[in-house]
């Protein structure tokens, strides 16, 4: 499947194009910036565009008003339409977010049950008592997402409810021709929604792929060949960064052989989820890392470890941002995308995974493991690649056995010969691929 050698990368769209917080009501065609980021995205070197909500809703995106309509402070459906078809003219795919845990309170059908209470023929696409009341004062009580009574929470064992959400997704692939979705709090969906869900968007386009969040737990739970395709490696996220700043580099090796390791006990070997260092509901990286000099081998272990990389708009160039600043911080506005060392890094880290087949299917082995460095192997078909990281201020000079005398950096373009032991200048990444 496509999704499986992918380089994604996030937007979110309200953010990026300056929308105002509050929904106004008065449209605007801000969606169109984005036509003038399909090179910077193209050149670096990702193939698929994540879009994060942008259909009509309360403030956020998260909380739905209209599934059908694209949101009047980001523009109509046929300015999305424009830039999807830009998107794709451009070579990349585009894949949206699902929100269908939850609406907004100002989605149309719950604002009927306000007006007519329980003689709305929509009452039952909520789960609601009419014997209770919650600080809106509604007159009556309904379940929110996690507490949140912004978020109304959709009865999703109600076949109405279910067929509105797929008639609607049926109407994104026919109007925007989409390659696939997010699915929103994932970990909220029944088993039994997502197996309708696949079901349904397997006939609807081949290789459609859904993407599922998720934070904890067993992904296999929501991934697998019934429900979603991929989800979200947040086990992995959070050893990302973490290893850096405590100068533990064992922590993110035994996180990812714990995955993908050889053991027949490893839970995801031959699975690919979603590999991220931020988005757009996290810290960026530049922000979290303690060590700026750290933001590269960062990257060289998101783009050389087994998953799907994803890079969230503004930080390929090191933009900074902190949750205890709002969710402003980390969705801002950006006129023009920007470039920089950084951002060249990427490309080339982009580059070097798409023209591998090892670094995009291949085993996964630890080979070398200190606090400060890793090298592990990714291998397949015959081809073997060494992902090589030191996260020291000082050279490292690894000793190993690497089955052979030279080897290309597919980072660098450059010959690497292993004769004496392999140094790695600080904080250096390297992707050593030889013949198996």
């Amino acid at each position: 499947m496509w999704f499986d050698n992918a380089v994604i990368y996030q937007i979110y769209p309200l953010g990026l194009c300056g929308a105002p917080a509050e929904n106004d009501g008065n449209p605007s065609h801000r969606i169109l910036r984005l036509l003038d980021w399909v090179e910077h995205i193209k050149k670096t070197g990702a193939d698929t565009v994540l879009l994060n909500p942008l259909f009509e809703s309360d403030r956020h995106g998260y909380d739905t008003r209209d599934y059908t309509r694209t949101d009047c402070r980001l523009g109509t459906n046929e300015d999305l339409k424009e830039v999807c078809k830009a998107f794709h003219d451009a070579g990349l795919r585009v894949m949206l977010d699902g929100v269908f845990n939850h609406v907004g309170r100002g989605f149309w059908a719950f604002r009927d049950v306000q007006e007519k209470k329980w003689d709305s023929p929509y009452k039952d696409w909520f789960k609601i008592s009419f014997d209770g009341n919650t600080g809106y004062n509604d007159g009556f009580w309904y379940e929110a997402w996690e507490g949140h009574y912004e978020l109304v929470k959709l009865n999703l064992q109600h076949p109405d409810v279910v067929r509105h959400q797929f008639d609607a997704i049926r109407s994104w692939v026919e109007q925007f021709d989409i390659d696939g979705l997010r699915l929103d709090v994932a970990y909220c969906l029944s088993p039994d929604y997502l197996r309708q869900l696949r079901g349904f968007v397997n006939g609807l386009k081949p290789d459609f792929v859904l993407m599922g969040e998720t934070l904890h737990g067993d992904y296999n739970r929501w991934m697998n060949d019934d429900m979603c395709h991929s989800v979200t490696n947040y086990e992995c996220y959070k050893g990302l960064w973490s290893s850096f700043n405590s100068m533990n580099l064992f922590e993110i090796g035994h996180s990812l052989a714990r995955q993908f390791g050889p053991e027949n006990w490893t839970l995801y070997k031959g699975k690919h989820l979603l590999s991220f260092l931020d988005n757009h509901d996290v810290e960026r990286i530049a922000s979290i890392l303690t060590n700026p000099e750290h933001l590269r081998p960062a990257y060289g272990i998101l783009f050389g470890m087994p998953g799907v990389p994803a890079v969230y708009y503004g930080s390929e160039w090191g933009m900074e941002g902190r949750k205890a600043q709002g969710d402003d911080a980390l969705r801002p506005s950006v006129e023009k995308p920007e470039w920089s060392g950084l951002t060249e890094f990427i490309s080339r880290l982009a580059e070097a995974r798409k023209s591998s087949r090892a670094l995009c299917y291949g085993s996964y082995r630890n080979v070398v493991l200190t606090n400060r460095q890793i090298i592990f192997e990714r291998a397949v078909d015959g081809e073997r690649v060494l992902v090589a990281i030191n996260a020291d201020s000082v050279p490292y000079t690894a000793h190993f056995d690497a089955g052979c005398g030279q080897a290309e950096d597919l980072v660098t373009g450059k010959i690497h010969d292993f004769g004496g032991g392999s140094e790695l200048p600080a904080y250096s990444v390297a992707y050593w691929k030889m013949e198996r």
